[in-house]
């Protein structure tokens, strides 16, 4: 039997780990304790069987270890607070089969801190309890064992309570809470403690709970008033319900023991008892009777305040009142006479009221004193004409304007004390005068107005303002009158004389009128009437209403501009130029040029800001003998307004040919290397020149002269190819614009002298056109080249 006990004992195999062991930790080399081939746990499947628990363990049958499998807690393995904690398992082999009994004993480790079961504790605990009075409290538990279970506890610091800890049969620890010393609630109510238990691990773990002891309230305190005697004064004749005092009792106690009854005690008169009334709730003392200081100057109150509780408590005080003499008659105030209305203009001095006053009472009671109301400053002041008699009079100028009415308050105080007063309102009201003028919210008006406006259209609306009243505050408007161009401004423009609207009675043309100025007037209904006048500056804004003059090159309405060049001019020859005036201003006067149609655009080229026209190459053999522009003038306006132009460009084969003489002396002869074609072209063109010039002359002898146009001679070195010139003179006038001539020319180099004379104002448009002449001009002494 023994040999049989010791081969079980030896068949099982013990081994001891602490919890919370980390997965895959190594936990014993199994093959090898049960003297096993690692190869034969393989072959024989090896598998471990735990007994009534979770499987927290492994083989690993490449090397024959029992490792962790998954984390244990000796807590939850163990529900019972044993000492001890095992696992049982069984390692069973198959081929044979063989069962190897295993016991794994679970190690407890410091992981859980000490818990309270309630972690706020109350205790109510009366302050009549004697000192070394016991308390029970809530003891800790902790899930581990032994050493690591609770070891011990501490109390925050207290000098009225301590702890006291006792051990349990099971070595479970308990605490007392102990009273050391007399409570008293008065000066501490409430005690905060903090209890700590500690385990006996390495480190050691705690928990806390609060423990709030409510110390109950006794009835030891009496109540106490602030002071033993009070003084306070009362007036006489202090109406009933007046409130005297309020006495008011501490008592440290709380709940019933601090509330309080207040009562009068034995040694307090009938009288005064009658005369006060006492709150017994609130201590409050109030006037109950009439109070005559001639009757009793002062009355004595003994008064006493107790506590509800079950041995009630009082204190005990005194009350002096002292009744206070009073001015109880008013002063009197009477107006003898009265003006109820002034008007503005009263002169300073000029008498109101005739005003007395009086008091019944005598002494300084009886003395009185009158006077306005300070709050305001008032036009007016008081004299004293006789005893108890006063004068109200204007002090300073009054003005309706500021302040059309005046509630002037006239107070009499006595010199009693306190004082009383009385207090009579006298109305005034300030009648208009017409002091004052008409006035606009400007001194000068601009109005801007666009031309082509509608007759009768709505410009502006004028307004002044009059602060008198009625007809001094009913306003006229009118134009004053004024002539421009021999016209009235009346019949340019129209006022409404009610409401000062402006109206235009004409349509407004920007080149003929720019501005108007004049003033209108604003005149009130007083007598004398009142006024003043504003200026008013109307500008005439432009509109594109004028289409751009084709000046130059000049043509019949309608016709076309013929111009001739030599098939050989060079590239950048000035073919011709165009020139066109704009009646409008600014943007809308600003004209530039485009070719509207063009026969060869290789051809020419326009310069949009001057309107000048170029060869953009030499003409070809392929080129046609005649071309054709259509040229358009347009303005910057919105919407632009454009005229055009068309131009014929006939070519020659062959042009006159013209030595430079400019800069040459008089004496040089100019054709000595002009062959005899030339020569003979001149003469013929000049002869027929002279018999052209002579028709003319007898032409003009016979029928009445017309206004000529003078032309000065040509200069002596100036020279005019076959192309036509043409001279354009463009007038544009109006009522506040200048004559513009334009004088163009041509030089045989192609260039355009513009210029620009003053000339007087007129009215209206003005052409006028010189015919082209073809042919040599005449030499003469001036070396510049123009045709004016």
């Amino acid at each position: 039997f023994f040999v049989a006990l010791w081969g079980f004992a030896l068949s099982i195999t013990r081994y001891s780990i602490p919890e919370e062991m980390e997965e895959g930790s190594f936990v014993a080399n199994l093959a090898s304790d049960l003297g096993l081939d690692v190869r034969s746990l393989l072959e024989r499947n090896a598998k471990l069987d735990v007994i009534h628990s979770k499987n927290y363990l492994d083989i690993n049958k490449d090397t024959g270890e029992l490792v962790i499998r998954e984390k244990m807690d000796r807590e939850s393995i163990c529900m019972t607070k044993t000492t001890s904690c095992f696992l049982k398992m069984d390692v069973i082999l198959s081929n044979p089969v063989r069962i190897f009994n295993i016991e794994l004993e679970i190690l407890d480790i410091n992981d859980n801190a000490p818990v309270f079961r309630r972690k706020t504790m109350h205790l109510d605990v009366s302050e009549a309890t004697p000192p070394g009075e016991r308390f029970s409290l809530t003891n800790a538990v902790d899930a581990d064992v032994g050493a690591n279970s609770v070891k011990t506890y501490y109390l925050s610091e207290s000098k009225y309570f301590s702890i006291d800890i006792q051990t349990g049969s099971d070595g479970s620890k308990y605490v007392d809470l102990v009273l050391n010393g007399k409570l008293d609630r008065e000066e501490h109510a409430i005690h905060n403690l903090i209890l700590t238990a500690v385990d006996g691990g390495v480190p050691p773990r705690s928990g806390t709970a609060s423990i709030i002891i409510n110390v109950l309230d006794i009835n030891d305190k009496a109540p106490t008033f602030s002071q033993p005697v009070f003084a306070v004064n009362v007036s006489e004749n202090s109406p009933v319900g007046t409130v005297v005092m309020t006495l008011n009792a501490t008592d440290l106690d709380e709940g019933t023991n601090a509330q309080l009854i207040y009562s009068y005690t034995l040694y307090t008169s009938e009288k005064t008892q009658e005369l006060f009334s006492l709150d017994p709730q609130s201590g409050e003392i109030k006037v109950k009777g009439v109070i005559d200081y001639e009757e009793s100057q002062s009355f004595e109150m003994y008064i006493q305040a107790q506590d509800r509780g079950a041995n009630p408590l009082s204190g005990h005080c005194k009350v002096m009142v002292y009744v206070t003499d009073l001015n109880d008659n008013y002063p009197e105030v009477t107006i003898k006479s009265l003006k109820r209305s002034v008007t503005e203009d009263v002169s300073v001095g000029t008498l109101i009221a005739v005003v007395s006053v009086s008091d019944r009472d005598s002494g300084d009671n009886g003395a009185v004193d009158l006077h306005l109301n300070q709050q305001e400053a008032l036009p007016f002041r008081l004299d004293k004409s006789s005893e108890g008699y006063f004068e109200l009079l204007v002090s300073k100028p009054l003005d309706r304007e500021v302040k059309g009415k005046y509630d002037i308050k006239l107070i009499v105080t006595d010199r009693g004390f306190p004082a009383l007063s009385e207090n009579e309102t006298i109305t005034l009201e300030i009648l208009d005068v017409n002091d004052n003028a008409p006035m606009f919210s400007q001194s000068f008006y601009t109005i801007h107005v666009m031309e082509n406006n509608p007759p009768g259209a709505l410009l502006t609306s004028l307004s002044a303002h009059d602060p008198d009243l009625n007809e001094n505050q009913y306003l006229v408007y009118f134009i004053m009158e004024k002539e421009i161009v021999n016209m009235s401004m009346s019949m340019l423009f129209s006022i409404n004389p009610e409401n000062g609207d402006l109206y235009g009675l004409k349509t407004f043309d920007y080149e003929r009128e720019k501005e108007f100025l004049f003033h209108i007037e604003a005149r009130d209904s007083g007598v004398p009437p009142l006024s003043s006048n504003v200026t008013v500056h109307i500008v005439i804004l432009d509109q594109n209403d004028n289409t751009p003059l084709i000046v130059s090159p000049w043509r019949a309405h309608g016709s076309v501009v013929e111009e001739v060049i030599p098939r050989s001019t060079e590239k950048g020859h000035l073919v011709a130029k165009v020139v066109a005036v704009d009646a409008d201003s600014e943007q809308n006067a600003r004209v530039t040029y485009q070719l509207l149609q063009i026969s060869d655009s290789t051809l020419f080229s326009l310069d949009q800001y001057n309107g000048e026209i170029r060869t953009t190459r030499m003409f070809s053999y392929r080129d046609p003998r005649q071309q054709r522009l259509v040229v358009v003038a347009k303005d910057n306006g919105q919407p632009a307004l454009s005229a055009t132009v068309t131009i014929k460009i006939s070519t020659v084969e062959h042009a006159m040919t013209f030595l430079e003489t400019t800069e040459l002396p008089l004496e040089y002869e100019v054709f000595t290397n002009l062959n005899l074609y030339l020569v003979i072209g001149l003469g013929a063109v000049s002869f027929l020149l002279l018999i052209t010039i002579l028709v003319i002359i007898v032409l003009k002898c016979q029928k009445p002269k017309p206004k000529a146009i003078k032309m000065p001679p040509a200069n002596r070195n100036s020279l005019i190819s076959q192309r036509s010139s043409t001279i354009a003179d463009s007038t544009l006038i109006s009522s506040d614009a200048y004559w513009y001539s334009l004088f163009l020319a041509e030089t045989r180099k192609g260039k355009v002298v513009v210029r620009q004379p003053i000339i007087p104002k007129g009215a209206g448009y003005f052409v006028s056109s010189i015919p082209r002449s073809i042919g040599p001009s005449e030499t003469t002494d001036s070396r510049a080249s123009t045709l004016e």
